[in-house]
């Protein structure tokens, strides 16, 4: 068995980030993901890593609230929990860090809180990476995006991602060497791993983990919210948007809204050139995020040549159940000069509704005052609007 001592760790968070990026009131680490802050669920993968000591680098003025958040998460071991006031700058918030560290501290991780949702497998494979001899270590991610090296807005040449990583946190260091670097520092660096590296030292890499993204826009903020809460966020409702177009000139009656039109010249199409349903069915299918009309009812399937607006309502029905979805309501808007709808909308609402399972559906029609197409009579064009929820 091994006499020699287990290392000490000192996790250091820098929670200090103004967080203008993210578009927010007040600072980065106390926006919530959830009903908890971006530093409380940060904290959560530090405290089930291996820790001795936890510094939180805190804003100025919001020192309380980072120890509330500590506390409440890390429970009986809340003594480990050191909170200091940071700088103006990442690396002068460190830098405070740096200067709180207990004396037996051997080994430094230093953490970004807007990394929230690291795993703490992450922590323990830089702990155990530096433990080993490495002096300097941080968890990276392959880049899988093409990469161009541009001027302005001029591309001018490829680069090799190949020799391209992602760099993430937290990143790991011997103690002493970390702070040598930092007494040496001349200039600002992105990360701790630049810094040390600028100061002659050897950087060394363990695999990184996707969760471990940095939140800095409110879309990297939503991403939060659904890799917290996937099953909430699938149970939102969901809006789709559809739009058809058909020129007169088809042959036998008119078909529009699901209603004959005696009189009226037919629209052309694959099926009955009805706008207003394959609109709906766009918009349907859209929202349900299951294809478009040409998906399911293109003219690779012939058996919808000539089918009307009941045909295809009943079957965008039936494919939005088997993908969990209910229809909640559908707003649909028609151009043309002809026919006229008012004397015939509630029936056209009603024949609508009925075909798709007595979800409400409200027609609305307008001329376009003799532009475009739809003015000068030669089709009509449909647009919906369609919500859907988890059935």
């Amino acid at each position: 068995m091994s006499t020699l001592p287990v290392p000490r760790i000192a996790v250091i968070v820098v929670a200090a980030g103004s967080g203008a990026r993210l578009g927010a009131d007040g600072p980065k680490a106390f926006v919530g993901i959830d009903e908890h802050t971006i530093l409380h669920h940060a904290l959560q993968g530090v405290f089930a890593a291996p820790a001795a000591q936890v510094v939180i680098v805190a804003p100025a003025g919001r020192e309380g609230d980072a120890l509330t958040d500590a506390r409440a998460v890390a429970g009986d071991r809340a003594d480990l929990v050191t909170v200091t006031t940071g700088g103006s700058t990442r690396q002068e918030s460190v830098a405070a860090g740096l200067a709180v560290l207990w004396g037996d501290v051997d080994i430094v991780l230093v953490h970004d809180a807007a990394r929230a949702l690291t795993p703490p497998e992450v922590f323990a494979r830089v702990a155990d990476a530096v433990a080993s001899g490495r002096g300097a270590v941080l968890p990276v991610l392959p880049v899988v995006d093409t990469v161009k090296r541009v001027d302005d807005d001029e591309v001018r040449a490829a680069v090799d991602r190949d020799e391209l990583a992602a760099a993430q946190t937290p990143q790991g260091f011997r103690r002493e060497l970390l702070v040598s670097a930092y007494r040496g520092a001349a200039q600002e660096f992105t990360d701790d791993a630049a810094l040390v590296a600028a100061a002659g030292h050897q950087v060394f890499t363990v695999a990184g983990d996707e969760r471990a993204f940095k939140i800095t826009t409110p879309a990297d903020l939503e991403r939060a919210r659904t890799t917290l809460h996937p099953a909430a966020q699938a149970a939102l409702p969901r809006v789709g948007v559809g739009t058809d177009v058909h020129a007169f000139g088809g042959d036998g009656a008119l078909w529009l809204a699901g209603l004959e039109w005696p009189g009226e010249r037919a629209l052309s199409g694959h099926s009955d050139g009805d706008a207003v349903a394959h609109a709906i069915v766009d918009a349907l299918l859209s929202a349900a995020g299951i294809g478009d009309i040409g998906t399911h009812f293109g003219t690779a399937h012939p058996e919808y040549a000539g089918a009307h607006a009941a045909v295809f309502l009943e079957r965008t029905r039936e494919l939005l159940a088997g993908a969990g979805w209910r229809i909640g309501n559908v707003s649909v808007q028609v151009q043309a000069n002809r026919p006229k709808f008012a004397a015939r909308r509630a029936e056209a609402e009603a024949v609508l509704s009925a075909a798709l399972g007595g979800a409400p559906v409200s027609v609305a029609a307008t001329t376009t005052d003799g532009l475009g197409f739809t003015g000068a009579g030669e089709g009509v064009a449909a647009f919906a609007v369609a919500l859907v929820v988890p059935a």
